[in-house]
Formats: structure tokens, sequence, C-alpha cells
């Protein structure tokens, strides 16, 4: 979530300053400072989440300040500071669409600060629901989120056809960039907890000494830095998904806690001994090989099991044929229609380049790749010069000198079954030769490097 905007309005610079470092304590909060009711009714198209307002300022009394606010931006969330302690004046104030009102104190911290982490949890459930509706919009159908038609994509399709009917633990597995998340959102929105929240973490991306805190949440003075109390994923995601991203970079001691998490199906935030009940549902997905992980010792084989479910492996790009065009083609135009111009043609020459190169960077890096030719392009067309690999590892692009014959023949081979995933059948058939021609390569470089 974004930085969280105060305004914090007090014509006492000793108490402006005593409020501001108060709320500076959490770091997602985001201070702006005013001395009176004008300064601050100018800045409203700033559209700050809250305003701290003194009731008492010198130039307009804070209920007119309130009034003009809420009718300015209702939804702009106003904490009364005053030192009134008048009972009728507060509900007086609270009926006309105050958040909150607080009596003026030193030790004001801890309301003030309760009071505000209050209305960014609102706000962050509102921030929830309009992302969920934009993502329902987008009707996240199969064929809408995954595009392609080759049968490997089609296996995808009917193993989530079978994931979104019920409530099975599911692992997504593939390598980078194949499009991991989009099946796990197709899962998601197409399945009976479509209406709660879709919540991802990417493990990898957190530091070790972090994600217990972010899966689990913690308790205000935990730890060194822990200023305020944080909800976890786990809790985010209550009544709807969450969705682990390379859930193979998990430390093993978290793994031990996440199993016994996904085994009670409850939680504890770190400093806290109270348990919290949970209902969603886990998606993980990895590049990595979980059973050869757990023979190797890094991951949980009792994890595992819990994790298994059902298994879904999103091909690498080499692999889904002409979907390679089609996606191409839909990057062309998405791209186009975000920069608002006429998309190019995509030339033979460029559709055969694009085929004819191996994509360790998968889908991904095709996105890239497109988006940089349409830039490139002159004119209504793509070429193939305006195809550009970033690795340049297209499939042969042959030396000049330094190579026989024969080594020329070992690496065309080698790069083909490499496009093929090693398969014999499919890279003999491009290539035109037989088997045996590929398995006499094969065996003669193996001889050369047991004799080297």
């Amino acid at each position: 979530m974004s930085k969280f905007l105060v305004f914090v309005v007090e014509d006492d610079e000793w108490y402006r300053e005593l409020l501001s470092h108060n709320i500076a304590l959490n770091p997602d909060f985001e201070i702006k400072k005013f001395d009176s009711a004008k300064a601050v009714l100018q800045e409203l198209d700033k559209n700050p989440n809250a305003i701290t307002l003194d009731y008492r300022l010198p130039d307009m009394e804070g209920e007119k300040v309130l009034q003009q606010i809420k009718a300015y931006n209702p939804e702009i969330e106003v904490i009364i500071i005053s030192e009134q302690e008048k009972i009728e004046t507060a509900v007086n104030l609270l009926n006309l669409g105050a958040y909150d009102y607080i009596v003026k104190s030193r030790d004001i911290r801890d309301k003030l600060l309760n009071t505000l982490n209050n209305i960014r949890k609102q706000a962050s459930l509102q921030a929830r629901v309009a992302n969920l509706q934009e993502e329902v919009e987008k009707k996240y159908s199969f064929e809408n989120s995954i595009i392609g038609h080759s049968e490997s994509i089609k296996k995808v399709f009917a193993l989530i056809e079978k994931a979104v009917s019920n409530n099975i633990s599911v692992t997504i597995t593939g390598e980078t960039g194949t499009g991991k998340e989009l099946v796990a959102k197709a899962t998601h929105y197409n399945s009976a907890r479509k209406n709660q929240p879709f919540v991802p973490v990417n493990v990898a991306a957190i530091p070790k000494e972090l994600i217990e805190s972010e899966l689990f949440g913690h308790e205000k003075g935990s730890f060194t830095g822990a200023n305020y109390q944080r909800i976890g994923k786990f809790e985010e995601a209550d009544k709807g998904t969450l969705f682990l991203d390379e859930i193979g970079e998990m430390d093993l001691t978290l793994q031990a806690k996440l199993l016994r998490v996904l085994q009670e199906k409850e939680v504890t935030r770190v400093g806290s001994n109270k348990t919290i009940k949970i209902d969603c549902r886990i998606i993980v997905a990895t590049h990595r090989n979980l059973l050869q992980e757990v023979k190797k010792g890094k991951f949980r084989e009792d994890l595992y099991f819990r994790l298994f479910g059902l298994t879904i492996d999103m091909p690498p790009l080499r692999e889904r044929d002409k979907d390679i065009i089609t996606l191409a083609k839909y990057f062309i135009n998405r791209f186009c229609q975000e920069n608002k111009k006429e998309p190019p043609v995509l030339s033979n020459k460029a559709q055969k380049k694009l085929l004819n190169y191996t994509y360790p960077g998968n889908v991904r890096e095709l996105k890239s790749v497109i988006e940089l030719a349409v830039v490139m392009s002159n004119n209504d067309e793509i070429t193939e010069d305006d195809i550009n690999f970033s690795n340049n590892e297209e499939l042969y692009d042959p030396p000049t000198h330094g190579l026989t014959l024969k080594e020329h023949t070992t690496r065309i081979i080698k790069l083909y079954l490499k496009k093929h995933n090693d398969n014999i059948k499919e890279a003999a058939k491009e290539l035109d030769i037989g088997y045996s021609t590929i398995y006499r390569v094969l065996k003669n470089e193996n001889m050369e490097e047991d004799e080297v």
C-alpha cells in the first residue's frame, strides 16, 4: 500500500511538532503540517487520508473547518484534537462526520496512533474491495488471462477447471516468467472465493528476518522497530486466497511454522500468545522441483505433502508452438493501446525469428522483446531487424571462424535439443535428420569428454 498521508492542523508550534513526531513513529505515514484553517483548506486537493484538526484555530472554528472538509471530500477522515472535555461538543462533532475526538494531553501518542491505524486499516479494506472489483471486471476467464491455444496450455486450462470447483491446495510449477501468478489469479477469480481477497506474497523478495512478521503479523513492541501492530498476510487473506510465490525459497525454520498454521488453521502474531483463526485457500508456486528439494534436505517432506494437492505445471514458452506468435500479437496490441498508437504488422521474417529463439525468460521476456520492437519499428511493420534479444541467444548464429564442421554440427544439434527439452524425436524432425545421427554425435562428444 502507498504512503498514508496525514495533515496535522495545529496553531501551537510546540504541540504541532509533538503530534507530528508521534505520528512519524509509523514509517508508513507521510505528514504535512499546517498552522491555520485557511492553509489546510487550500491543500485539500492533495486528498489526505486523514486530518488531525485543532478544535480552536485562530481563523476559524473547528466545527466549520470540519464541515468544509467533509463537503469537499467525505472520504477524508478527521480527528478532532481539543482541550475541551465536554461530551456535548464531542457528540456534535462526531455527528457532523468526525472520525474521533481526542482530548489534548502530553501522552496523546498511543490513542492517536491507534486511531490512525484503524483509519488506515479501513482505507486498506476499501482499496482491496476496489481492486477486487477491478480484477473481476477484467473477467479472469482462463482464455482472457492466459493467452494461447497450444495443447500444453489446453492441459493447463483443464487443470484450472478442476481447481476452481473445490478448495484443494494448488501447487503451480514452471520456469521463471511462464505466468504462474496468472494461473493463481485465474483459479481464485473463478472459484467460490472470488469476492474475497487475493493476497500475493513473493517469498524470495522478502528478507529472511522480516518474512515471519509479513506472513503472521506482529504486535507493537514485539521487536526493535515494531512501533505499531501489523496485520499479517494470512489475516489479510481470510476467506480468500493466499498466493505464496517461490515457496521453495522459504527458510526451513519458517517452513515448520507455516506447516503448523496450515494444520491448525490459525496464526499467532509475533509477540503475542493469542491465536487467530484463519480460513484461506493456499496456492503456492515455485520454479524448483520441490521433491528434489526434499531429497536434498532443503524442503520439509511433511510440508511438501501438506501443500501437494493439485499440481499445475506451466510449460516453458519454447514448448508452446504457435502461442509465441499469438502472444506476440497480443503484446503488440496491448502496448499500442496503452501508448495510443496504431499497432504495426509483424512481418513473416520477424515471426520466423521469434519462433527460432529459446526464450530463457519465457513469456515475460517475449513481452519485453515485443515492446522494444514496437518502439524500434519505423513504419507500420515490425521487421526481423526490430527483434532484439538481450542475451543474443538466437537459435544458432555460427561464428565466422574457430570451429570445425563437426563442432558446428554438435552445437546445432544441442541447441535444437534444448529447444525441444531434450526430445530427440522432435529435434530430429525439425532438423530433418535421423535419430541415429543425433545419437552418434552425442556419443562421440561424450567419448571425447571422457578422454579429456
